[in-house]
Formats: structure tokens, sequence, C-alpha cells
């Protein structure tokens, strides 16, 4: 990956306490599994960030790189890799979710 691509996906990070990496944005999602997260986090009240991978091929697929995770979307809290949409459905239906993101946040 390049340094400047690895440099721009470390400051979206680390600039915000949720970031979601997905296809469109959080008011218009272009896929499913984008807009499951989109709604997940919504339905949790948090305020969370999205960069859209469509509009940047070098981040859309150095951030799979970055996580060693194969699909987008991807959520990072904290500047941590959480998951992508089937994790997130997974953690939110068993009240995991809500726990974590809680926890992180009021640290």
């Amino acid at each position: 990956m390049d340094p400047d691509t690895r440099s721009r996906i470390d400051q979206l990070i680390n600039s915000h306490s949720i970031m979601v990496f997905m296809k469109g944005t959080k008011l218009m999602p272009q896929c499913g599994f984008s807009n499951n997260v989109v709604q997940i986090l919504n339905a949790l009240g948090m305020n969370f960030d999205t960069f859209d991978v469509l509009s940047d091929m070098e981040v859309r697929q150095a951030i799979k790189e970055y996580s060693n995770w194969p699909t987008i979307p991807q959520v990072y809290l904290k500047g941590e890799f959480l998951g992508g949409s089937d994790i997130l459905v997974e953690m939110y239906n068993s009240g995991e979710l809500r726990e974590k993101l809680e926890i992180a946040l009021a640290s």
C-alpha cells in the first residue's frame, strides 16, 4: 500500500470516534450492506462519520489491506477495526454492540 494512502486512512480512522468506510454516504448508502451499518448506528443514536470508497479507488483497495478484511463496509471504533455488516448485525442483535460503543465512547 502506498504510504500516502496509509497515512490518509490513519488520519480518517484516528480523527473520528466511529468511522465507516462504505459505498456511498450515511445520507445515501449505495449498497445494502452499507445501508445495514448506517441503519444500525442510527438506531443506536450514534454520531459517526463515513468515507465513500466509490469516490476513491486507492482507498477502496487499500482499506481491505489495512484491516486484512476483504469486504466493505468496514467500521472502526476509536481507531480499532470493529467489523463489517455481518458482524455489526450480530453484535446489534445480541446487544453487544450498544454496550461496546457506550463503553468506548465514554472513555
